[in-house]
């Protein structure tokens, strides 16, 4: 039991790797099934255009991993790299560099993230780029803080001493002894972005017809609750399952890198 976020971690990435291999229709249309209950032919039954719910699952799954997992990387790098430079240097460069920070601590990620991606139009491209204006923050505060503290250690005053260019000194002394914090960071991110795109497809503005989203799923079977609450049941529990998983990851990662344990 102690592996199960393991698992269902992998059970949603397997399934989004090996999905064009299974021979799923997300996006097929049929007509003579509209709203089906489970049966052995549709699993999770269809949805209000007669398109099987469990292979709309499965591609819904690959956008949620793929557009979490682009954001992310993008936003790690920029974010390191940006906390790193303020926490290292100090003087002019922290203070603008957290100035502009804190601008966007002042508004809720979310809100931000609707109101670039309403500025910006609908689509997966414009959604990955709104997600990548609000996802760096907590990168940067975190690199910045653990930065400050750092630079005053005795490995990184004697590479100092011995010549070592400032690039060097951050990527062989500083940025490692930061790396179990930003994996944590990393991991939380990914559950908050996955809601994030879930939510911004909901609300028309993430990823668009006919192209599968669970955000977009859930608020169409919104509609149908009473009728086929299946519908509305399988994209839930699956969404749950998948951001309660990674959660559960960072938390042991959290507790296995703490040094006081």
């Amino acid at each position: 039991m102690k592996k199960w976020p393991q698992v269902v971690l992998l059970f949603w990435c397997a399934m989004a790797v090996i999905a064009p291999w299974l021979g799923f229709q997300p996006d097929a249309i049929d007509l003579a099934h509209i709203l089906n209950a489970p049966s052995l032919t549709f699993l999770l039954g269809t949805d209000d255009l007669g398109r099987d719910i469990l292979a709309r699952l499965i591609a819904g799954a690959g956008v949620s991993l793929t557009v979490a997992g682009v954001v992310t990387l993008v936003t790690f790098t920029a974010g390191t790299t940006l906390g790193l430079v303020a926490g290292y240097y100090g003087g002019w460069v922290d203070r603008v560099l957290m100035h502009v920070t804190d601008v966007f601590l002042a508004f809720p990620g979310i809100l931000l993230a609707i109101a670039f991606a309403a500025v910006l139009g609908a689509g997966v491209d414009n959604l990955v780029l709104a997600l990548c204006l609000t996802s760096w923050v907590g990168y940067a505060r975190l690199t910045r803080a653990q930065a400050l503290s750092l630079r005053g250690r005795q490995h990184v005053q004697a590479a100092q001493t011995l010549g070592a260019s400032t690039p060097r000194i951050l990527l062989r002394h500083v940025l490692p002894m930061l790396a179990p914090a930003l994996l944590v960071e990393a991991t939380f991110s990914i559950a908050s972005l996955i809601i994030a795109e879930a939510s911004l497809s909901f609300l028309g503005l993430g990823i668009q017809p006919p192209h599968a989203s669970w955000g977009a799923m859930l608020r169409d079977g919104v509609r149908y609750l009473l009728v086929t609450p299946h519908y509305v049941l399988a994209v839930g529990v699956s969404l749950m399952s998948l951001v309660l998983a990674v959660n559960v990851l960072g938390d042991t990662l959290r507790d296995n890198f703490d040094v006081k344990r």
